[in-house]
């Protein structure tokens, strides 16, 4: 058989074309090694900017339109400022060039110094008449580090059942965790997984991560008892058999080990909202909605529009009848007016999903957390989505986001996710990206940005292709991080960017710089520079947060007793010898252990068994307080010994994935009311509650 040919690398001309656009024509899946991107990758890409390549000719034109344009440009299309001092891109300008600043607050400056923090509107004008204008993101230089340390608690909220939800965790099991961990626990936080809208259907893709929106979060999470007009449904009793229908859901996760199931849950809550709607909303009530509805406004209506409009014609708006494919077309608007009932009805799931989430919010911080409620915020949306239709503009169309070929994935990654456009949020002022943060920051105490790389560049995917024949797309990285920075002050807000895996020279640097805290896993932390062995716990970078694991690893139990390994054999996933894989998780539990009884950590200091799993348990998070890490987080999981992983990357229907309960070493489900009274997770969380020196460290 003969050997496939290597991909064509662009030419000359088409690298130079793809650097001015922002498209890398190579890329490093490690520091010894350089990779070049194919030509019809680099093309695809391109074309999907706009920009023609297809021929040699079209590079050639394409080029020189690309010089001339950036060589007459005045500005940039967003300009940006720290509040230190005139934004540099204005030192480019002539000498003598006027300025004219439209702040958003509605006030005229002829000077770029002194300007408030917001996104304000430039017009300069140099000695030889041109003009230009931008948009001007002001934001403070960095954003405030947290005030001392503090620990919390980590948790898939669908995970969390009580005794009161209806088959899954939802966020009035969140208020309660909230308000328990900050009085009993003297927790500074809880964070949970992402929260955001899914796209319709059945079976709904139970992953978090590919959400249908990321403005709005998913009504699936209500608590149903606690929405006020829940006491004024008139059909008692439909309203009572749903509750039992509820009951019998919730029993079968908890007492008969059954998965959670996420569309059973949403088909009685949605039979049940259809009953609450119905009840007309009291002044006061209808007040506070109609201020959601003004406040949210275009977002909010198109947000409805899709998901009645997915009721008539299927989750996927590319499958829709041709005009109403645009949110705004002649047809969606006679669409929307014919289904405004069932537009108004889920809007009014938005904003009750919204009150919730704000309550949550208030829980913690009134039961004393400094943080409270850390939201997740996912890399990217479902191509099919409310988002991508009423955003799609903004959309890079025939691309998917993923990651390239590197050690630990020989294929690559393709995560189905549409690409924002860098060139169009630049025009925008970042627009959807602010509006974005700013509803995502009305109920968040912080906010973890998964990929947050994903802020300087993505790894483009041309549709159809496999991941090994994508690039990298750079983005306004500055221009990114002033909008994070700008709207988490506003709302008094931690940042938290998850930088797991390879991450580009420089970014965690500017991340630092802005105040965006880091996410460091323990298991992950070694000297690479060195000798390879576990990094000495000083030696710690202080603005992270520090945890033990995340909802993609090994519970700390798993991990410490092997246990990871063999689910990936028994589902086929090892790429090695069973025993060779065992071998290699042994010594590296081994070496962690080893340095966990040199520091003092377990060697019965505090009444601990060493011989323990539990006190090995303890021993990792006085570890986590050795370092100078500001924020130390618990996976709610290792406090009861759960050995199974939330998700298991690799695994589609192979792994229940996302789909379940908190449970104990045995595999029996854990409520909330059994966390709460559980010694074990009491044990665990007195350890973080204690001062180094008085808990072994």
């Amino acid at each position: 058989m003969t050997a496939p040919r290597p991909a064509e690398p662009p030419s000359e001309d088409l690298s130079r074309l793809a650097d001015l656009h922002g498209v890398a024509t190579s890329y490093s899946p490690s520091p010894d090694r350089t990779v070049a991107a194919s030509a019809a990758a680099v093309t695809l890409t391109l074309a999907a900017l706009g920009v023609d390549a297809s021929t040699p000719g079209a590079v050639r034109a394409a080029l020189a339109a690309r010089e001339r344009e950036l060589g007459a440009r005045l500005l940039p299309p967003t300009v940006v400022g720290w509040g230190t001092g005139p934004p540099a891109a204005l030192a480019a300008l002539p000498e003598g060039s006027r300025l004219l600043i439209e702040t958003e607050q509605g006030e005229t400056h002829a000077s770029a110094e002194h300007l408030p923090p917001g996104v304000h509107r430039l017009t300069a004008t140099v000695p030889d008449g041109r003009t230009a204008t931008a948009h001007l993101v002001v934001a403070p230089a960095r954003l405030p580090s947290p005030a001392g340390r503090s620990h919390g608690l980590l948790v898939q909220l669908y995970s969390l059942l009580s005794r009161r939800s209806w088959g899954m965790g939802d966020l009035g099991d969140l208020a309660e965790l909230a308000g328990w961990a900050g009085r009993s626990l003297g927790s500074g936080f809880v964070q949970v997984n992402p929260l955001h809208a899914a796209v319709p259907g059945a079976p709904t893709d139970p992953s978090p991560y590919r959400p249908s929106s990321r403005r709005f979060p998913d009504p699936v999470h209500l608590r149903i008892e606690d929405v006020p007009e829940c006491a004024y449904v008139e059909d008692r009793e439909r309203l009572r058999a749903l509750l039992e229908r509820s009951g019998r859901l919730r029993e079968a996760v908890l007492d008969k080990g059954a998965l959670i199931d996420r569309d059973a849950v949403w088909e009685l809550k949605r039979e049940a909202l259809e009953l609450l709607c119905a009840v007309p909303l009291g002044p006061g009530r209808r007040a506070a909605y109609c201020d959601f509805l003004a406040e949210q406004g275009q977002a909010l209506e198109d947000h409805a529009t899709w998901y009645a409009l997915a009721e008539v014609h299927g989750p996927d708006w590319h499958r829709w009848p041709t005009g109403l494919r645009d949110p705004r077309s002649a047809e969606t608007v006679r669409a929307r007016n014919g289904l405004m009932d069932r537009v108004d009805f889920w809007s009014r799931l938005a904003w009750l999903t919204d009150t919730q989430l704000t309550a949550a919010q208030r829980a913690g911080r009134e039961a004393g957390m400094p943080v409270g409620i850390v939201h997740d915020l996912a890399v990217g949306v479902h191509p099919g989505g409310a988002d991508a239709w009423a955003q799609q503009e903004y959309f890079a169309a025939g691309m998917s986001v993923g990651a390239p070929p590197d050690a630990f994935n020989a294929r690559g990654q393709d995560w189905g996710l549409p690409p924002w456009r860098p060139d169009r949020l630049a025009e925008s002022g970042y627009a959807p990206f602010r509006e974005l943060l700013r509803a995502l920051f009305r109920y968040a105490g912080a906010l973890r940005i998964d990929h947050v790389m994903g802020l300087f560049r993505l790894w483009w995917v041309p549709l159809g292709h496999p991941p090994t024949e994508g690039t990298y797309v750079r983005y306004d990285a500055e221009a990114m991080l002033a909008v994070l920075v700008l709207e988490a002050s506003r709302a008094g807000a931690l940042v938290i960017g998850e930088d797991l895996g390879t991450v580009e020279p420089g970014v965690r640097e500017a991340l630092r710089e802005r105040g965006v805290l880091g996410t460091s896993v323990l298991w992950f932390e070694r000297d690479w520079e060195g000798d390879g062995r576990p990094l000495p716990p000083d030696r710690w970078r202080a603005d992270c947060l520090a945890t033990a694991t995340t909802h993609d690893l090994p519970s700390t139990a798993a991990r410490l007793t092997g246990e990871h390994v063999a689910l990936r054999d028994s589902l086929g996933l090892l790429t090695r010898p069973l025993e060779q894989e065992r071998a290699e998780a042994a010594a590296d539990t081994a070496e962690w252990l080893a340095l966990l009884t040199e520091l003092g950590l377990l060697n019965g200091t505090g009444g601990t068994d060493t011989s323990s799993e539990e006190a090995e348990i303890q021993a990792v998070h006085r570890y986590l307080l050795r370092t100078p890490a500001r924020m130390v987080g618990v996976w709610l999981p290792d406090g009861v010994g759960d050995r199974r992983p939330q998700n298991l990357p690799g695994t589609w229907d192979q792994y229940p994935n996302w789909r379940l309960p908190i449970a104990d070493a045995a595999g029996r489900p854990v409520t909330l009311e059994d966390l709460a009274a559980s010694p074990r997770l009491h044990a665990l969380i007195e350890v973080l509650r204690q001062p180094p020196d008085a808990s072994g460290g």
